[in-house]
């Protein structure tokens, strides 16, 4: 989430937890047992009851983000096993460190080898991210007047490379909110209402992958083999994909999350077929790969 200071990315970030399933009982035997082994399980509670949400400082280390140590231990990412992990502030954190995320995106565990033994911990989670689009926080806010210049933004924005943006899914644009809204704007949709749509939604996914005999549930989790064979496209769609690939110059990898969320939005639009709108919500969702920052 890009945004200038106070637009509500952190809020946001926080609500994701909510409006996620409730966790099963493996997940939570899961999840319990990290933190049973860090002693991080609450007082009077022998099992996590609701899905991690790990907010780590930006002077963490490599060790406490993904595990390490002469004995080998859990770090943030195999707390936010089965939930949530949020970088506020991403351009802060040690490039190297953020560099170490790219593994775990991909694999769903981290492995930790030391010279007497190797560790694999789980490593499941959501990542969301949040920075402002240059240091002082307000380029391109027509409310405030932005004095970075652009060798500060590109320093700024140096720290994130362009593989670990090319494992996040979705990029968006968090304006700041006008007066208006905050004091007379409409009630939003609440957690619960969100919840129940995105568990419609993954009963879909779980039923589709069921049929076709995979052990997967969500879209996230598709191979590359099962999204060309869940992710068909009319012609339409195909030749909007085309042109959004080669204009932006998009990755292999970018090719196919575009289409896992693009199926996902189909999902929650009780849709069976990919349509073309449904496309392109997922393109304008890769807003870092149109050259935001030039």
């Amino acid at each position: 989430m890009v945004g200038p200071p106070g637009s509500g990315k952190t809020m946001l970030a926080k609500r994701v937890a909510t409006i996620l399933p409730q966790l099963t009982a493996e997940e939570s035997i899961e999840t319990s047992r990290i933190y049973s082994a860090m002693g991080k399980l609450p007082a009077g509670r022998p099992l996590m009851v609701r899905r991690p949400f790990r907010s780590p400082h930006h002077t963490i280390s490599n060790a406490g983000l993904v595990g390490g140590g002469s004995t080998p231990a859990p770090g943030e990412i195999s707390l936010a096993h089965n939930g949530v992990l949020f970088l506020d502030e991403l351009p802060e954190f040690n490039r190297t460190t953020l560099e170490v995320l790219r593994q775990p995106l991909e694999d769903g565990t981290v492995s930790i080898s030391r010279a007497l033994r190797a560790s694999e911990f789980p490593a499941d989670f959501i990542l969301i991210a949040s920075l402002n689009p240059c240091p002082c926080g307000f380029r391109n806010d027509p409310r405030r007047e932005c004095h970075c210049s652009v060798p500060q933004i590109e320093r700024y924005m140096s720290k994130i490379s362009g593989p670990l943006l090319d494992r996040i899914d979705i990029h968006l644009e968090v304006a700041a909110v006008p007066f208006k809204e905050l004091s007379t704007g409409p009630r939003g949709t609440d957690s619960s209402t969100m919840r129940e749509q995105v568990e419609i939604a993954r009963s879909r996914q779980a039923e589709r992958f069921r049929k076709l005999g995979s052990a997967k549930q969500t879209n996230g989790q598709m191979t590359s083999r099962q999204v060309r064979q869940v992710c068909s496209l009319d012609a339409a769609s195909r030749d909007l994909l085309e042109s959004s690939v080669n204009e932006q110059g998009l990755s292999a990898r970018a090719h196919d999350k575009i289409l896992r969320v693009a199926r996902t939005i189909a999902d929650l639009d009780d849709s069976d077929a990919i349509r073309c709108e449904h496309l392109g919500e997922a393109v304008n969702y890769r807003m870092l790969d149109r050259q935001f920052w030039s």
